[in-house]
């Protein structure tokens, strides 16, 4: 992983869309800061394509897709993305499963949590479970006392012994069972909003993230960047981003937005 003052800037200057992750990436200690919102909206302002694609749940990719300065968004690591048309004053949403498979798959769900919750003590359902349509997230850090890598690999376990995608983020273990992941679902939101094709399109993107949950999207990308927190997780990591910014969390991210900025007005 290169600095990020490393990048040259033709290389920013190829760039149309921003895809970022949410969790301490975009927000700092689960906290949205005033710098990463402002950099959040001068991209948008700017004419950046700004899609979040977090872990986070459908309840709050509603009032993000409403109410932040973005274009879509993709949640629940893959399993949709909510487009808010302002015009028309219509929320666009697009499922991987369709509604029958998601409620068998919730049954199925409901059976890793109670071993899960039995099997590893001082792990937690996450608080915005109730907000989730597609998944379960088990909290290890969030807002209960952290958990040990062996505890957190545990969880992992138990998913993967039921045949479930289980993927950790930098405060939950998100799992549920159908073969898609953040990348999938944002390479059909750029299809299906922007007409995006995706391999002429792929050297336009910068995706940022900070967990093992956004390898899919570094290793997919000529130009990912980690904030510099992923340092945490280096050793969980196969696909590691091509860059790493100096700040953590939102500072980072809004370090990315400010090179991106400076590169397009100097163009």
């Amino acid at each position: 992983m290169r600095p990020l003052s490393e990048i040259d800037r033709g290389t920013l200057r190829r760039v149309r869309v921003v895809l970022a992750d949410i969790d301490d990436t975009i927000t700092s200690e689960g906290s949205l800061t005033a710098a990463a919102y402002m950099a959040l909206e001068n991209l948008h302002r700017a004419g950046f394509i700004v899609m979040p694609v977090t872990g986070r749940p459908a309840g709050w990719c509603d009032h993000i897709a409403r109410m932040w300065p973005v274009d879509a968004v993709v949640g629940e690591n893959g399993a949709f993305y909510f487009h808010y048309d302002r015009a028309a004053k219509k929320m666009h949403h697009h499922f991987w499963a369709s509604v029958e498979e998601r409620r068998k798959n919730r049954a199925r769900l409901a059976l890793i949590e109670r071993e899960v919750l039995s099997e590893v003590p001082g792990s937690a359902l996450a608080s915005d479970q109730a907000y989730r349509v597609a998944d379960l997230a088990i909290d290890f850090c969030e807002d209960v006392p952290p958990l040990s890598e062996t505890d957190i690999d545990r969880i992992v376990a138990i998913f993967e012994r039921h045949d479930a995608i289980a993927k950790v983020s930098s405060i939950h273990v998100n799992g549920w069972f159908g073969d898609y992941n953040k990348l999938s679902m944002a390479k059909i939101a750029l299809a299906d909003l922007f007409g995006l094709n995706w391999e002429s399109a792929r050297d336009t993107v910068v995706y940022v993230g900070d967990s093992p949950n956004d390898e899919p999207m570094f290793g997919a990308f000529p130009l990912s960047v980690g904030v510099a927190n992923i340092h945490a997780f280096a050793n969980r990591l196969k696909s590691k981003p091509a860059f790493v910014t100096a700040a953590h969390s939102g500072e980072g991210f809004a370090e990315l937005a400010t090179l991106l900025l400076n590169a397009r007005n100097a163009a």
